[in-house]
């Protein structure tokens, strides 16, 4: 067993190196601040980043982006400064209810999720409404620098195509995977997930995925037609 897990962290770390030598540092998550990054990770559900990013600059703008004042910020004023990033009356109600989370179990400080037991923490983002796996592991590593590795559509296409997981593998079995053969370490994390994100959009497409030269083609058993 512990051979195995061995062979597989080797896997994962030349999988990680190839595409680091290929990609460069990805320097990854824009935003200023642990608050700023928990909002950018809600807002960017099911929309691209730069329609985040205006709703952040709106919050901004406003006076906004801080727990006490969007907890202090009327409905129907903190939807329409949402308004640019989308599904913006859905986006409002899960501010809301992550900042109502802050003040209920961490006294209104984004930083307390810097601290303590990483699982129980996740449990409790996890209870959040709005609040899923990949929304909590982003809030997790990408504002608090807490090790836990994101998942997402480009991670499961790339996992998948090198033969390594079901496709309808579950968010959990997927992470499971990362968090139990990697070292415990937030920057590599980090960078980890952005370079399958930046692959999997210029490389390992959904369709019409460009294979040539890919810096994985070896260890690749995606049926190329």
């Amino acid at each position: 067993m512990g051979e195995n897990t061995d062979i597989v962290r080797q896997q994962l770390l030349d999988i990680y190196q190839a595409l680091l030598e290929v990609y460069g540092p990805q320097g990854w998550w824009p935003g200023e601040g642990t608050f700023e990054v928990m909002v950018g990770a809600i807002l960017a559900q099911n929309t691209a980043w730069r329609n985040a990013e205006r709703g952040i600059a709106r919050l901004k703008e406003a006076g906004r982006l801080s727990p006490a004042a969007l907890r202090g910020t009327p409905p129907e004023e903190l939807e329409e400064l949402l308004r640019p990033a989308g599904t913006y009356r859905r986006k409002a109600q899960r501010l809301r209810a992550l900042v109502d989370y802050l003040y209920r179990r961490h006294g209104g400080e984004p930083d307390a999720l810097a601290h303590g037991p990483l699982e129980e923490l996740r449990r409790e983002l996890l209870e959040v409404h709005g609040v899923g796996p990949e929304t909590a592991d982003s809030i997790l590593l990408y504002a608090t620098g807490r090790p836990s590795f994101v998942v997402d559509a480009y991670t499961r296409r790339l996992l998948f195509r090198l033969g390594w997981t079901p496709e309808q593998a579950s968010y959990e079995d997927l992470r499971a995977l990362f968090m139990q053969h990697l070292p415990p370490d937030p920057a590599l994390f980090n960078e980890y997930h952005a370079l399958i994100v930046r692959h999997a959009k210029e490389r390992c497409r959904k369709r019409a995925p460009r294979c040539g030269g890919c810096p994985l083609e070896s260890l690749c058993r995606f049926e190329k037609g």
